[in-house]
């Protein structure tokens, strides 16, 4: 499933993590990659031993787990924390799928999902699409500043060249509860529709099948 969840951070937090990020130590991206990835791999990221990370992932993280829309859509059970990227002109990353297990010895995880978040107006570059790779085909998105998109980590994926201007973006993943995609997609709009019921026909019996159906299928289908 691919989501595009609008304004997940507001002008406030943006504002703030753009100052933090404006004279930080990025580091040549290739650093972080795996095999495959590494090779077509070109861009800078703040780098992990820089204490800003923490500071930031308060703010962003915590945004980004607040978030109703992105709890209903990914089911997260571990989160890492974000790598915070920057693209100048010039920069891209070809198509790649992300590592499958990802994390220290001590704190591994399975990435499910994958998640986007724009720190910059995408006024303020050229290029620079996130293209994914859909069982509908290609989809390629341009989120503006504050808005956050959810794919799933499998999806072959890439970003292409900023061809002028620059691109500053937070990027995490996220195990989830419920492993297998089609169930999660699955959950999320049987729970839209579950929500929609409860506000609008709360003690109908409907609402009441709809509800417990959400809620055995997610006993059934989670890990935890």
């Amino acid at each position: 499933m691919l989501l595009h969840i609008k304004n997940l951070l507001d002008s406030h937090r943006l504002e703030t993590v753009n100052m933090l990020l404006e004279n930080a130590n990025f580091v040549d991206g290739k650093l972080s990659a795996g095999k495959e990835a590494r090779r077509v791999k070109n861009n800078l990221e703040l780098s992990p031993q820089d204490q800003l990370n923490q500071q930031l992932n308060q703010i962003v993280m915590g945004a980004l787990l607040q978030n109703a829309e992105y709890q209903a859509a990914a089911f997260p059970l571990k989160l890492a924390g974000a790598f915070y990227v920057r693209y100048r002109q010039g920069m891209h990353y070809g198509f790649h799928v992300d590592d499958p297990i990802m994390g220290p010895m001590n704190g591994r995880y399975r990435s499910d999902i994958s998640t986007t978040i724009c720190l910059n107006s995408n006024k303020d570059y050229q290029g620079g699409e996130l293209v994914i790779r859909t069982p509908y085909g290609e989809q390629s998105v341009r989120p503006d500043k504050g808005d956050a998109v959810i794919y799933p980590s499998s999806s072959w994926h890439k970003v292409n060249e900023v061809t002028q201007g620059e691109r500053l973006v937070a990027v995490t993943w996220a195990q989830s509860m419920v492993k297998d995609v089609k169930q999660r997609e699955l959950l999320y709009e049987l729970g839209q529709a579950r929500d929609t019921l409860i506000s609008t026909q709360a003690d109908s019996e409907t609402t009441a099948k709809i509800s417990t159906s959400y809620s055995n299928l997610l006993r059934m289908w989670s890990e935890v």
